[in-house]
């Protein structure tokens, strides 16, 4: 069986391309949304390279699918070696008509999914003593910004989650690290809706999601007398 890489969050731009980078060194790339069909041309795409893909629609905050998701792949494609968690839930709005919904929903999304998510594979990962999980985080990870509580506050907790995780499991065998990506990427949001941030693309002054996908292969690869437990990755002229 070959080795497995789910990437939980798989969209058209960082996850993708990390789900691109994995299935490039022979793994078996599992990638997961919610909309199963919105996976397709990711799929292709990997299939048409030579690689191997398989995708899942799955709702990462429903504790019974994320559990079906897992035993699912372990039993039917491979053990899973790697997990990447990049569910993002970006969703802006002042505190005063934040509703509690919406910064229920944030949490689910950006953090509780990778709770759940996180668990189930570091339950199989363990036995075998080996396994890397790598989540992403963002500027809000660091910082909370204004109208942003939601984000920061669900992108704090998952950023606690995985300091939590790399001390109990980095003894076990498990590298645990988390990317912080401070600055915007190329994807068709950023391009449509940010139109002079866009513009610096030719300037390298956002992040292309081919080279965040890199750092996430470079992670894996680190032999455990040196593991990176936190990286940060923002382009040349972004303020830190």
């Amino acid at each position: 069986m070959r080795k497995v890489a789910l990437v939980v969050g798989a969209g058209d731009a960082t996850g993708g391309a990390i789900a691109r980078r994995f299935a490039r060194e022979g793994f078996a790339t599992c990638a997961v949304r919610r909309s199963a069909d919105k996976l397709q041309p990711l799929l292709d795409e990997i299939r048409a390279a030579g690689g191997v893909a398989h995708g899942f629609g799955t709702d990462a905050r429903k504790e019974e699918e994320v559990t079906a998701l897992v035993e699912r792949i372990e039993a039917e494609i491979g053990p899973i070696e790697v997990l990447v968690f990049n569910i993002g839930a970006n969703v802006p709005s002042s505190i005063l008509e934040e509703t509690a919904r919406r910064y229920f929903k944030v949490w689910e999304m950006a953090c509780f999914a990778g709770f759940l998510s996180a668990r189930e594979v570091a339950g199989r990962m363990v036995p075998r003593g080996r396994g890397t999980i790598l989540f992403t985080g963002a500027t809000a990870s660091l910082r909370g910004g204004a109208n942003f509580a939601a984000f920061a506050g669900a992108k704090h907790a998952l950023r606690a989650l995985a300091q939590s995780m790399a001390r109990e499991l980095g003894p076990r065998g498990l590298h645990v690290a988390h990317v912080v990506i401070d600055g915007a990427i190329d994807t068709a949001f950023i391009r449509d809706n940010f139109p002079q941030r866009y513009a610096l693309k030719s300037e390298d002054g956002i992040l292309d999601p081919e080279h965040i996908a890199d750092q996430y292969w470079m992670l894996h690869c680190q032999p455990r007398d040196a593991w990176t437990h936190e990286l940060d990755l923002r382009p040349w002229m972004e303020k830190f």
